[in-house]
């Protein structure tokens, strides 16, 4: 995994509870249902990734809340930009920290070039929050094939809500946002007995995944 920013006092994941998978798909057909007559609509690809990381990464989910500087470090896979001129992210992966520094030396061209990408980009910077699904492995398929980070935190879900956030400066220093993440082990917990159904409060349980 890549090396990790760090920020003093907000330097690991916080576990709130280990969650079934039916939890899991139960909340990404809510708040992200498929509509095959939008255009701007490809919650079916993002269902067929989370089902994979269910599938090889032997059902392990937990709900977190994801410290700021780990948001930067998530990695983020192959993106042709919505079918637009630009490449938005290589086959080799970029972290979240390195495509918003793409989009923002793209300017206002990227709307020109990609204007469907854009249009999710805008469409997000304006929607109400909700959590992101990553795994802690690549998952099968052309998106991730050539990816140069195979471990750590990857994105299942919600590419263009993280960059539409770090355009809009979230989040800031200190804050944190929410995750299902497959994949986190017994060596990534502490303490490593955190079981199904066991809830934390918000302060929740430092983990360093990939460490």
């Amino acid at each position: 995994m890549r090396r990790r920013h760090e920020s003093a006092g907000n330097t690991g994941m916080k576990v709130l509870e280990a969650v079934t998978f039916d939890t899991v798909m139960g909340h990404f057909a809510q708040a992200h249902p498929y509509d095959g007559q939008d255009e701007a609509n490809s919650n079916d690809e993002a269902e067929a990734h989370i089902r994979n990381a269910q599938q090889l990464l032997g059902g392990r989910w937990h709900r977190v809340l994801l410290a700021d500087t780990e948001v930067l470090d998530v990695v983020l896979p192959w993106h042709l930009g919505e079918d637009g001129e630009v490449e938005l992210i290589p086959p080799a992966g970029l972290t979240v920290g390195e495509a918003a520094a793409r989009l923002a030396a793209l300017g206002e061209s990227y709307a020109r070039t990609n204007p469907l990408c854009a249009r999710k980009l805008d469409r997000q910077t304006h929607a109400p929050p909700t959590p992101v699904f990553l795994a802690t492995a690549a998952m099968p398929g052309p998106d991730y094939a050539r990816l140069t980070v195979r471990e750590g935190l990857i994105h299942l879900d919600g590419l263009h809500r993280l960059l539409a956030w770090r355009r809009a400066g979230r989040p800031a220093p200190g804050d944190r946002i929410e995750a299902y993440v497959a994949g986190l082990g017994p060596a990534d917990l502490s303490p490593a007995d955190v079981r199904h159904g066991t809830r934390h409060d918000q302060e929740g349980l430092d983990v360093h995944p990939g460490r």
